[in-house]
């Protein structure tokens, strides 16, 4: 892996030393520069828990990815420089909907001073690393929370004006033979919400962009605003104007997104 082109694809210069203020530039580094999103899940390609592979394609062919490439690649990145990481399976939304999956997420723990809990590959999630402490933590004038449920279980809360509410993790290893069987589940299965309909998210030094089927929303910490795209030229010009994806072929994917958008989401549907 060729750290040095990481580091220019995410705009980090300086040198890098595993600690705290290494992790914390990389962690924002990397979020404003590479956009979570799942279009190769939409267009029926296969999926990879490698690291390499999310290389290639993150930094090589400057696209973005999911929870899996992102916290993948740069978990891979970080231990490279030398920090300690723990790769932990977690679970979207367990609190809300029974039954969700354990390794529907992929988390990083990563050993300082005191554990840190590292996540490039929640969407509108936090922005920089925070330690493992169970209380509010503010960064970018979004507030989140880490809460201990039973002592085995924790809970990832996400800002107010969030998508997803919160993940629940363990601190166990992550089992790659689940996380692989869940990844298959979720880029394949007619269930999985990211085989319904496209998502990206871009952190900017402004707010947070999203994409949520036709629901294009500038996030801020008091509030979001929604604009419904109507056509497929306007869905890839978002993409490549406010995600930086230029994925053309992603047009052949807007009649079945603006089909299934107002069965998916809603009242959301609607700005």
């Amino acid at each position: 892996m060729d750290i040095q082109a990481y580091f220019d694809r995410v705009g980090f210069s300086g040198r890098a030393r595993p600690d705290l203020a290494t992790l914390t530039a990389l962690h924002r580094s990397h979020l404003r520069a590479i956009a979570y999103e799942n279009l190769d899940v939409q267009l029926g390609r296969p999926m990879t828990l490698d690291p390499e592979a999310a290389f290639d394609k993150l930094v090589t062919r400057r696209r973005g990815g999911w929870c899996y490439e992102m916290n993948g690649l740069l978990g891979a990145v970080l231990q490279e420089i030398g920090f300690s990481v723990t790769r932990m399976a977690g679970s979207v939304a367990r609190g809300e909907r029974d039954g969700r999956p354990l390794g529907n997420h992929l988390v990083l723990r990563v050993e300082l001073d005191r554990p840190y809990i590292a996540d490039v590959g929640f969407g509108d999630g936090i922005l920089e690393p925070f330690p493992m402490t169970f209380q509010d933590h503010d960064c970018a004038g979004y507030r989140f929370r880490l809460e201990d449920l039973d002592g085995e279980w924790l809970r990832f809360h996400n800002h107010a004006n969030g998508g997803a509410p919160s993940f629940d993790f363990t601190l166990e290893t992550a089992s790659p033979d689940q996380l692989a069987a869940t990844c298959r589940w979720l880029s394949t299965s007619p269930d999985s919400i990211f085989v319904q309909t496209a998502l990206a998210f871009r952190h900017r030094p402004d707010g947070i962009v999203s994409l949520l089927g036709r629901a294009h929303r500038r996030i801020r910490p008091d509030g979001k605003e929604t604009q419904l795209l109507n056509s497929a030229e306007e869905f890839v010009a978002v993409l490549k104007r406010d995600f930086d994806l230029d994925v053309p072929e992603a047009a052949g994917l807007w009649p079945t997104i603006h089909a299934k958008h107002e069965e998916l989401f809603g009242e959301d549907a609607q700005v």
